[in-house]
């Protein structure tokens, strides 16, 4: 399932992008949430090889341009979840319907994410920054 972390990596980058002394606590200011969610977050995009930081220094960096991240390479590192979609569970075998929707669903839902990957896989960060400082 989608949720707001995405979104929030995403902020995270474009600020570390624009200026790389920034502490959690600076960003968590500018994404309104408690500098705990920016940090496990910011956690994750390091795992993943999109920042970087030093002990005792505060700030992070990118460890690649902005034209070189992707929005997927983003995605990867914070979705949770395998699947963007999840089918209810256990539908009533006896049922018409119960009996083939999750067999039906299956493959919509696939198609759908195969199509938004993709999408996220031909935007980069620096078009993200670009628009919001049009």
């Amino acid at each position: 399932m989608i949720n707001t972390r995405l979104s929030v990596a995403i902020h995270i980058l474009a600020l570390v992008a624009t200026n790389h002394k920034l502490s959690s606590e600076q960003i968590a200011d500018s994404v309104t949430t408690n500098p705990v969610v920016i940090r496990r977050i910011s956690s994750e995009l390091k795992k993943a090889g999109l920042l970087t930081s030093r002990a005792g220094v505060s700030g992070f960096s990118l460890t690649r341009d902005p034209k070189e991240i992707t929005l997927f390479d983003v995605y990867k590192a914070v979705h949770l979840e395998k699947e963007l979609f999840s089918i209810h569970d256990k539908p009533n075998p006896n049922c018409p319907v119960g009996k083939k929707i999750q067999g039906t669903l299956d493959v919509t839902f696939k198609s759908v994410q195969s199509s938004m990957e993709n999408e996220l896989n031909n935007k980069t960060l620096q078009e993200v920054m670009d628009h919001l400082f049009k």
